[in-house]
């Protein structure tokens, strides 16, 4: 066996527990992977800006945070929780509900906002996942259920089969359990999207992201706003029942009236929920944060939203896609306060 080498200019290290941000690494199943997605010194240039106090979240501890940590281990799932480092890990764990991230904790694609680790899987599933995701599901006694993933590249159909195969397993233990599917876009292929969609889920969300202008450098090349309209449209088309959501990262650059326009676009493809959150820089590799938009502004921009004729906008500077998931329908952005957190 050749010795470790540099490989594309990056170190590559034996273990991940070695790995440090931006360098490569050899995963448990033979392959190699950037640690956080993004190579070292790709945006070093640009110091990290401090937070304003809105941005303050809780450490995450507590014992339901414990418990839920060592079910996810147990199960050897991933988590968006953990693998996008998630501001609101402790209120999410501690409350016993997790984001759940299929098809493993390395994405093909390299979006510069993302830390989920980087690499080339060359085809490798966890037979085990639809099995282990929904025992999982039933230890934590889970009413709804947000199931995301990497994007999966290498696989034929994107990883659609064993999307949908999750979906089915986790129904089948757990008939009441209402799932939400925060897929990738597989491409903008049709047959793909169905085939997730067909598989029992109540509600369909793929990210746009970012307004267009920003898009590229934004997101990975292979992504792309269009696709990202075209398939929440392909969703909507062949399932009406099934609800259909989007999220909008602020804080990149992006006007007021691209927020408004991308709305627009997002509504004209028949998305039904929306969420806006601030984009925060995970690391130092990553694009930096242009402004940090206040509470107010959000307040503002969910009424952009509710004007478009959106049923839901949970908007709100710690918002994420997945962010109180459950409550997108209670018509009060979610139980959140912008203005409590502006004092």
């Amino acid at each position: 066996m050749k010795p470790m080498s540099d490989l594309k200019d990056i170190p590559v290290v034996a273990e991940v527990a070695r790995a440090s941000s931006g360098e490569k690494y050899l995963t448990a199943q033979g392959f190699t992977a950037i640690r956080d997605g993004i190579k070292r010194g790709a945006g070093a240039a640009h110091a990290r800006q401090p937070k304003p106090p809105w941005l303050k979240a809780k450490a995450p501890t507590g014992v339901r945070f414990q418990s839920v940590r060592t079910l996810v281990r147990e199960h050897r799932l991933a988590t968006v929780c953990e693998e996008a480092k998630c501001p609101n890990i402790g209120e999410c764990w501690n409350a016993g509900t997790a984001t759940i991230m299929l098809m493993g904790a390395v994405c093909t694609r390299a979006c510069r906002f993302c830390a989920v680790d980087t690499g080339n899987p060359h085809g490798w599933l966890d037979a085990d996942e639809p099995e282990n995701a929904a025992r999982t599901v039933e230890l934590m006694r889970l009413s709804y259920v947000v199931l995301t993933s990497v994007d999966r590249d290498d696989l034929t159909d994107g990883g659609a089969a064993h999307y949908a195969a999750c979906v089915r397993a986790i129904k089948r233990r757990n008939p009441r359990t209402a799932v939400e599917a925060l897929t990738p876009d597989f491409q903008g292929v049709r047959a793909d999207v169905e085939t997730v969609v067909d598989s029992g889920i109540e509600v369909f969300a793929q990210n746009i992201e970012t307004v267009l202008r920003l898009t590229h450098p934004v997101r990975d090349p292979r992504a792309g706003y269009q696709q990202t309209l075209q398939v929440l449209q392909i969703a909507k088309q062949r399932r009406p029942a099934v609800l259909t959501k989007s999220s909008l990262m602020l804080g990149l650059g992006e006007s007021e009236a691209e927020i408004d326009a991308t709305l627009a676009d997002l509504r004209a493809a028949g998305v039904d929920i929306v969420t806006l959150g601030q984009y925060l820089r995970p690391t130092l590799n990553h694009l930096p944060v242009q402004r940090f938009v206040t509470p107010e502004e959000f307040d503002r921009y969910r009424e952009l939203a509710l004007a478009r004729g959106f049923l839901e906008c949970v908007s709100g500077p710690l918002v994420r896609s997945s962010y109180r998931a459950e409550q997108a329908l209670n018509r009060n952005n979610a139980g959140l306060d912008n203005r409590r957190l502006a004092t």
